[in-house]
């Protein structure tokens, strides 16, 4: 058993930390190349270690022994943005706090859901401009806020909107601030401000929400109650729909642009996706159809595969382990690499290609490995609005593709900013053509 593994240098953790926003997936391909499964970190802050590959995130996001922190890593990284976060929270208290969340992720909420955005999504992809050049994330986003407010929090879109999208704006870009000083001016203090907006408007509806009793996420928060008949605190209700509508928007206009780029660039499969749209016969999806479109579900995989939302998964140990032949000293900053993994040769070769079909049989390539793929993390802390994320972008998808063909112009390569979240660098230009 080796004690120590290999260090990143000095001029190693300099680039690191220079380029990881823009070129994670670059950077960490790099660090395994040349030092291997396991790499160690030191600066005079703390002390870190990367895992690389499957068996990694199935030691860390299964954590059947208990060894690592969520709450601790994330409380690091943004904990003064999105403090009390379900992602932010271990053990007992993170399963009740869950438990009780559920209520708002049932398949009853979530058709109610549903019903609720299909009129939005219909109106608001009749009103994009048709035969010009558009930006596609900045469209999304406004779009999938414009679902938050309706489905999380009853609210109709309109002057409100525009300042949720900029507070939640600046406080995901502060939770990778590097100057952490809420200075005026600073990167972090533009996000502290954001989520004093935030607090202050969402506390501002808990009366009413508890008043009534409304399908929104936010009334079902407000009235929902574990098996002891435990409630949310009015703090609980704010600390998590600040979490979730984050999560909620910002993953789902990721998702949605980079599978926008891929269905421009591979007009077959953009095709194949409408031909089976249009099969269905139905202008809207219905909850029960949310499997009834192979090749759109094959497109959301790959894309979920080549863009996930979340790149990184951080961790700390909370007390010593071993891993890949080495030693890994309690308190630790362990953090580990979807991205990487999702674009390893050994199981998904030609990675870097967009092949929907190595996901369906007989290939089935993320099945090679149980943590081959988690786009959605894994274990105790798997993304509970998964399923709602899934079902607004197969929504959104299924009227788009009906409505109009997407292209780009010849030769146009997306750049992508990966890290805190997956987005184009650029906007990503494209054109709608009605059909």
């Amino acid at each position: 058993m080796n004690s120590r593994p290999p260090q990143l240098g000095f001029f190693e953790q300099f680039g690191r930390m220079r380029h990881f926003r823009v070129d994670s997936l670059g950077v960490v391909q790099r660090m395994y190349e040349r030092h291997g499964p396991v790499v160690a970190e030191r600066s005079a802050l703390i002390r870190g270690v990367h895992l690389f590959g499957p068996d990694a995130l199935r030691l860390v996001l299964q954590d059947r022994d208990g060894l690592f922190s969520a709450r601790r890593a994330w409380t690091m990284i943004m904990g003064r943005i999105f403090p009390n976060g379900l992602l932010l929270r271990d053990g007992e208290d993170h399963l009740r706090q869950r438990r009780i969340m559920q209520g708002a992720f049932t398949r009853t909420a979530l058709r109610g859901y549903l019903d609720q955005m299909n009129p939005t999504i219909e109106s608001a992809l009749q009103a994009w401009p048709k035969g010009q050049t558009m930006l596609a994330f900045p469209a999304y986003k406004r779009l999938t806020l414009e679902l938050a407010c309706e489905v999380f929090l009853g609210m109709e879109p309109g002057e409100e909107t525009g300042r949720l999208n900029v507070a939640f704006e600046h406080a995901v870009a502060a939770s990778m601030s590097v100057l952490r000083l809420p200075l005026p001016g600073l990167e972090f203090a533009r996000g502290l401000r954001g989520r004093r907006y935030l607090e202050g408007l969402f506390g501002s509806m808990l009366a009413d929400k508890r008043a009534a009793d409304a399908g929104d996420m936010l009334s079902r928060l407000c009235h929902a109650q574990d098996d002891d008949n435990t409630r949310f605190t009015d703090q609980e209700i704010v600390d998590h729909m600040i979490f979730l509508m984050m999560a909620a928007h910002d993953t789902t206009t990721s998702t949605l642009t980079s599978m926008t780029y891929e269905l421009a660039r591979h007009p077959e499969w953009q095709e194949r996706a409408r031909q089976e749209s249009i099969a269905l016969g139905k202008a809207t999806l219905g909850h029960d159809d949310m499997t009834a479109l192979p090749s759109l579900n094959l497109v959301l995989q790959e894309t979920l595969r080549r863009y996930p939302p979340l790149s990184t998964i951080p961790r700390i140990a909370t007390r010593a382990f071993e891993f890949g032949g080495y030693s890994i000293a309690p308190n630790t900053l362990v953090v580990t690499y979807p991205i990487h993994t999702h674009h390893m040769p050994e199981l998904y070769p030609d990675p870097f290609r967009f092949d929907p079909e190595r996901f369906a049989p007989p290939r089935e390539e993320h099945k090679q490995h149980s943590h081959a793929y988690v786009p959605f993390g894994g274990g105790a802390h798997t993304c509970l609005g998964m399923r709602f994320a899934e079902m607004q972008v197969r929504a959104l998808m299924h009227q788009l593709l009906q409505r109009y063909r997407i292209r780009v112009a010849d030769g146009y390569v997306m750049p992508v900013q990966q890290a805190p979240i997956s987005k184009p660098l650029d906007g990503l230009p494209i054109t709608l053509e009605p059909l």
